[in-house]
């Protein structure tokens, strides 16, 4: 049989993969090939022996039809069970050209064995189907080569005379290399021969008969069905994220404060108990304190490097949930998440850290030992300050659990801004690095400088968690908080005279971004309430973005000369 030249050898352990393509045609219809048809042939009904016309493969590349490729791909996202399955199979056959080409109930066969929790999905579907509709007889097949299915967290294992390998991180060593590739290089489940991930704009998907829909409502077959439910697009960015995580599943949604809340209801029962710290997105505490107590929920809050608060909450209390930025907002304090995720765990409770200011590039808070990991992709994943998104990742099984509350709630994430956030990863290595030097550099300098009374950044010794923060976290992020010596018309001075950032309320973007506490976040409250969070009036968050260090540093420099 006649080998195709195959272009992908770090990819594939064996060098003689038989003709198959890195994507999928879109439509197993066309001119002849070689003097014989391809038809067009249902994914569940199998392939034909006459597709080559004479019963073998010849020469030709082979394509299994797209909707089988979707369904191994999908795995029944709707209903949150089972997320993230194979999204390419390979395999080659007999040289025998009268062996024919496999059923789809044997490559379904061959797909389940890797993926038990779309098993019995995937075999039924076939099943039915080839009752429905049979198709040529073919002897049957032995897959004596290698079955290569990209698969979350699958390992490498022989069954019967299938090889399963993971090869998803296998020519991909680096965080850098993941934010490009992971979710799209190894295949996804849109055909397309686009580099980039095409952008899906539909609110549904429709079923070409009721007997498809009777198959998939049965959970005879997967697919997607509402907008609501997932998207193609937003599937890729969900296994991009959960690459760079190392997190089974991801949930990506419509905003950073959606996938806290969305996650709080969903993981902590009523009547319930949560621990969170001082410091925080004041969104987040306002949820915390005026909505969750309507659902009986009680909230204990204990400083950030308070261990045996930790201890006493979860001893007194069933507690359900602890839930802590690191580092936090603004004060970029730091929790020790391998202690307390140890502590948590002992009492079962869940911990959940939003990683949001230290990045996937920074910190792998779940490596650590945290159970979930949130993040605002509007700051550091997006990063260029034109899309509003937010994600959740975790163990399948929590993931699920959350995703189910999702789609009742809604709050879903448009697949335009999916594009948007899955384009911005791809320099997100490159832009944290610089933000990272930048961040480090400026905190250096103005904690020198005379007119700045405090700095608070966890890469300096000055900072609380300092060496907690050089055991955790690879980088100490792009913001850099700080106390101008002077009031409040004295700081409003400094952020005025200021050239290169905007005032505004965000971070993480290319663009370097400004602010007053005080002013931006809590305006509404008096000077005396203010400081009961640590808010002062001189107090400045500046987040570094991509400009040249020497131009942020002279415009700092000279703001400060300016008052």
């Amino acid at each position: 049989m006649a080998v195709s030249s195959f272009q992908c050898p770090s990819i594939f352990s064996t060098s003689s993969i038989s003709g198959f393509q890195c994507r999928s045609d879109p439509d197993l219809v066309g001119s002849p090939v070689g003097g014989s048809s391809r038809r067009r042939v249902n994914a569940a009904a199998g392939i034909s022996a006459s597709f080559t016309g004479d019963g073998g493969l010849s020469s030709r590349i082979l394509r299994f039809p797209p909707n089988f490729v979707r369904q191994l791909s999908i795995k029944a996202r709707r209903n949150c069970s089972n997320i993230g399955v194979a999204q390419i199979v390979a395999a080659k056959w007999s040289n025998n050209p009268s062996s024919g080409l496999p059923s789809a109930a044997a490559a379904a066969a061959a797909a389940s064995s890797s993926a038990s929790a779309v098993s019995s999905a995937a075999s039924a579907a076939a099943a039915s189907s080839a009752a429905a509709a049979p198709v040529a007889a073919v002897p049957p097949v032995v897959l004596d080569e290698e079955v290569l299915v990209a698969e979350e967290g699958l390992v490498r294992e022989k069954i019967g005379s299938v090889q399963l390998t993971d090869f998803k991180h296998s020519f991909l060593s680096s965080d850098g290399s993941l934010t490009i590739h992971a979710g799209e290089r190894l295949g996804r489940g849109i055909v397309t021969d686009a580099i980039t991930t095409p952008v899906v704009n539909t609110s549904a998907y429709f079923f070409k008969k009721t007997a498809e829909l009777l198959d998939f409502k049965e959970k005879r077959s997967v697919s997607f069905e509402y907008g609501r439910y997932g998207n193609p697009t937003t599937v890729v960015l969900e296994e991009k994220i959960s690459a760079l995580e190392g997190a089974e599943s991801t949930l990506v949604m419509a905003s950073g404060m959606c996938a806290s809340t969305v996650m709080l209801l969903a993981l902590v029962p009523a009547g319930g108990h949560i621990v969170t710290t001082t410091d925080c997105y004041r969104k987040t505490r306002i949820f915390m304190e005026n909505f969750l107590p309507k659902l009986g929920i009680t909230v204990t809050v204990i400083d950030p490097a308070d261990i045996a608060g930790l201890e006493a909450a979860v001893n007194e209390f069933k507690v359900a949930l602890f839930f802590t930025e690191s580092p936090t907002n603004p004060f970029l304090r730091c929790v020790d998440i391998e202690l307390v995720s140890d502590i948590c765990h002992k009492r079962g409770t869940l911990v959940c850290i939003d990683g949001t200011f230290a990045t996937p590039m920074n910190q792998k808070a779940l490596a650590l030992g945290a159970d979930l990991v949130v993040h605002s992709a509007t700051k550091y994943i997006g990063g260029h300050n034109d899309v509003l998104g937010g994600c959740i990742c975790g163990p399948l099984k929590l993931v699920s659990e959350i995703r189910n509350l999702h789609h009742v709630l809604g709050g879903t994430l448009n697949p335009n801004a999916a594009y948007l956030i899955i384009r911005g990863m791809k320099t997100m290595h490159l832009r944290v690095k610089q933000q990272n030097s930048t961040a480090f550099r400026m905190a250096e300098i103005l904690e020198a400088h005379p007119k700045v009374s405090h700095v608070y950044y966890p890469g300096l010794p000055s900072h609380p968690e300092h060496e907690l923060a050089k055991r955790q976290m690879s980088g100490f992020g792009g913001v850099v908080s700080f106390e101008i010596d002077g009031d409040i018309e004295r700081t409003i001075k400094f952020v005025d005279s200021l050239k290169i950032p905007y005032i505004a309320p965000s971070f993480g973007g290319c663009e370097s971004i400004v602010d007053q506490p005080a002013i931006m976040s809590y305006w509404d409250l008096t000077q005396e309430e203010r400081m009961k969070y640590g808010i002062k009036d001189n107090l400045v968050r500046f987040s570094f973005g991509v400009e040249d260090f020497e131009d942020v540093k002279a415009d700092v420099l000279q703001a400060l000369e300016a008052i």
